[in-house]
């Protein structure tokens, strides 16, 4: 996981990331800043990204917040090629 120059928000999830720890960065970035997005290529990293979330609900649950997540298609380039990863958008569900 690695949280780039692209904003303090998104993070990038990897096949090889620790779910738990990605889901405490998750769970500390909603409870900071309300919101959090995830970027994934791949089957084994979107696997991951989808354990955290789920992770993640939890570290957060005792405080009241329910999180949901929208994903999303987003097309990037990496090394001169084209390739599409999924976006998660998460954010507390709304009453």
């Amino acid at each position: 996981m690695t949280n780039p120059s692209y904003g303090p928000s998104l993070f990038k999830v990897a096949s090889t990331s620790n779910p738990a720890s990605v889901a405490g960065a998750i769970a500390g970035t909603i409870r900071e800043r309300g919101r959090c997005e995830m970027q994934a290529i791949g089957a084994g990293a979107i696997n991951q990204a989808v354990k955290a979330i789920a992770i993640a609900r939890g570290y957060v649950a005792p405080g009241g917040i329910d999180l949901v997540f929208v994903p999303a298609f987003l097309d990037i380039e990496i090394g001169g090629e084209e390739r599409t990863a999924i976006k998660f958008v998460i954010e507390p569900r709304r009453p």
